[in-house]
């Protein structure tokens, strides 16, 4: 009596949370919420949207017949009384099953090589977007725990938040004054590293005007969940009306003011109508000690290099003048 609801009990369980999990997903869908990396508003998003959506179909393919089978032999072969599956205690080989369940992963695979190779080598980040205006290039710091955004064609800075014009590639030079962080705007493009001593390139654009979102992506400390950023896509008039209004409006960031901003906290959105020449070099070179540098050593080990050779070939010439 109690052997068939204990059956029944084992079938409706994994089929509820099955279920469960699936209104999970789509709710937020339905209900207005957002998957904002499925919801690109750029070039860059878009391509790696479709890179996920054609990983995941192929992935598909080989995943979902196996959970079907796996569901189909558990009901199929259960333990029941009256069941009328074939009983093969001896069975071990079927050449058909084999070549299905080798030749397919197979040929899945190496289709999801190559389409993932192609779509690695088109969004190799520093690669320029193709368009017939040029970029507008602004120079990225990642500080504990807050963004400074530098724009030095236009001689302007903003703190924890981001203006850029729509429809227009953007070049974002990347460095960091504090731990590694990791610089994510989802709507436009993946995510890239801003590492000390180092300038990192990204190229991304928005193709439509809007307010998008962003974040450090990477673990930092204590107030790592505080840096978010707001990206305010705009039109080029209402681009130049913005640098035009934070120059008249705002203060200079100096020196001193920088080095305030390295210091450990979060910050509220700031901005400025100036900031020092050569910034963003020093940032990238802020640690690096005179003399000591890996590339340092490599020219001076180059010219010493050079200097030996030149006094060598001078004793041969002047050996060569005496004999």
């Amino acid at each position: 009596m109690n052997k068939k609801p204990r059956s029944l009990a084992r079938i409706i369980i994994p089929v509820v949370l099955t279920l469960v999990t699936i209104a999970l997903i789509v709710w937020p869908m339905l209900a207005g919420g957002q998957y904002v990396v499925l919801d690109p508003k750029g070039p860059i998003g878009a391509s790696q949207r479709d890179l996920i959506v054609i990983s995941t179909i192929l992935c598909a393919v080989i995943i979902v017949p196996v959970l079907i089978l796996s569901a189909v032999i558990v009901w199929r072969y259960r333990d029941k009384p009256d069941n009328k599956a074939a009983y093969e205690p001896n069975w071990s080989h079927s050449t058909k099953a084999e070549v299905i369940w080798w030749t397919v992963p197979i040929i899945i695979i190496g289709i999801l090589a190559i389409v993932t190779v192609r779509y690695t080598y088109d969004l190799e980040p520093s690669k320029p977007l193709a368009s017939e205006k040029a970029p507008v290039t602004i120079q990225v710091s990642s500080l504990d725990w807050k963004w400074l955004f530098m724009y030095p064609e236009q001689g302007i800075a903003t703190v924890n938040t981001l203006n850029i014009p729509a429809d227009r590639p953007v070049k974002f030079e990347l460095t960091a004054d504090s731990p590694m962080n990791s610089f994510w705007i989802p709507q436009l493009g993946g995510q890239i590293y801003t590492m000390s001593g180092m300038a990192m390139t990204l190229y991304l654009q928005a193709d439509h005007e809007g307010q998008y979102w962003g974040s450090g992506a990477n673990f930092t400390g204590e107030h790592f969940g505080k840096m978010r950023f707001d990206v305010n896509a705009t039109s080029d008039e209402e681009f130049d009306n913005w640098v035009t209004e934070v120059k008249q409006n705002s203060q200079e960031l100096t020196q001193e003011g920088y080095d305030a901003l390295t210091e450990p906290g979060t910050s509220n959105v700031a901005y400025y109508s100036a900031f020092p020449e050569g910034l963003f070099q020093k940032i990238v070179t802020k640690y690096v000690v005179d003399g000591n540098g890996a590339h340092s050593k490599h020219e001076s080990s180059s010219e010493a290099a050079g200097a030996n050779q030149a006094t060598q070939e001078s004793k041969q010439d002047e050996d060569k003048s005496a004999n």
